[in-house]
């Protein structure tokens, strides 16, 4: 009888252990990493954005990291605190930032966030120990804080004391601003080039010319990106909506816009980390396979594991995923993150 007990008791932990992640008061998810050369490294998705539907881009982003290559992942929401429902349109919470604390990457793609101090806080320790970044799409303009509050500076087109950080987290971390829309916004989708000089970088490890693409427009930049910036993979504005639609004639395709680079950032002096920004990545960007493969060898780039990143390194699809088109107001309702699990 002792025997059984132990044996049921021994079950009801497991049962109990696996369903943890699952449990819907954790306004965040977590998804474990299995095995792979991301083992034992932990990635925070920050998603937040009211427009692309980052809040169903990095669930799956983080399930093909955690499945396929092993990292353990943590996803981030803008969350309604009354219902503990995801709320894109909600700019100023995003609870489970202190997971950074024990975080090897940072991905995120928020848009003109104004996150309390506390928040703010772990962000800025993040940054400031040099850890790297990924930015994905709206993370150009990640933040848009009032002037008279503590971390102003990261607001995108800031231009207060701190010289350095003129045109806020966008400009000094990732590389650049909110600009403009380069490509007509919902009718000029973006096919990317490697450019020549780019040819053998890890993170295009696998893909060739055409493989990336989206349905999002090209973002326009300020050329030459600043600093060691170096751009890998350029967007070719196409006359529609698909992966075969023909080139635009003209201005917009000479020069090309970098729609992907590299560089590295310091924070007020502080140790230099890696970074890798991209103006693509709406959810509906992450149907393409091409896209997909960026992103994921961006992250092993980004963690220092660039000597594993797999001559073609699979991301497959995990479990359903049919993204919500982009659009303001355009967010699934009554969602909650145990949802993704």
């Amino acid at each position: 009888m002792l025997q059984v007990n132990l044996a049921l008791a021994l079950s009801l932990s497991f049962l109990l252990t696996c369903i943890a992640p699952a449990q819907a008061a954790d306004p965040w998810l977590v998804v474990q990493g299995g095995d792979g050369p991301g083992k034992g490294k932990h990635v925070v998705l920050v998603s937040g954005d009211e427009e692309y539907r980052s809040e169903e881009a990095l669930p799956q982003l983080a399930k093909i990291l955690a499945k396929h290559h092993g990292f353990t992942c943590t996803v981030l929401y803008a969350i309604e605190p009354a219902s503990g429902e995801i709320n894109p349109n909600k700019s100023d919470n995003i609870p489970g930032l202190e997971s950074l604390q024990t975080a090897d990457l940072l991905v995120i793609a928020t848009r003109f966030r104004n996150l309390p101090d506390e928040q703010m806080k772990e962000i800025d320790t993040y940054l400031r120990a040099g850890k790297p970044v990924i930015g994905m799409r709206t993370a150009t303009h990640a933040f848009n804080i009032p002037n008279n509050r503590a971390y102003a500076h990261y607001g995108n087109g800031y231009g207060g004391e701190k010289k350095e950080w003129v045109d806020g987290f966008g400009r000094l971390v990732l590389g650049e601003k909110w600009i403009s829309h380069h490509g007509n916004h919902g009718s000029e989708s973006t096919l990317g080039l490697i450019p020549p000089d780019a040819v053998g970088h890890p993170i295009l490890r696998g893909i060739k010319d055409g493989d990336i693409w989206g349905p999002t427009d090209v973002y326009g930049v300020r050329l030459p990106l600043p600093g060691d910036s170096k751009a890998l993979v350029l967007g070719q504005v196409l006359t529609g909506m698909q992966a075969d639609s023909k080139p635009v004639e003209g201005p917009k395709n000479t020069p090309m816009m970098p729609v992907a680079w590299v560089k590295t950032y310091s924070a007020e002096g502080g140790p230099s980390g890696r970074v890798f920004t991209t103006t693509m990545g709406s959810s509906t960007d992450l149907v393409s396979e091409g896209t997909r493969r960026m992103l994921v060898n961006a992250c092993y780039w980004a963690a220092g594991l660039e000597s594993a990143i797999p001559e073609k390194s699979v991301v497959d699809l995990v479990g359903t995923f049919e993204p919500t088109r982009f659009g303001f107001n355009g967010a699934k309702k009554g969602v909650k993150p145990a949802d993704h699990q």
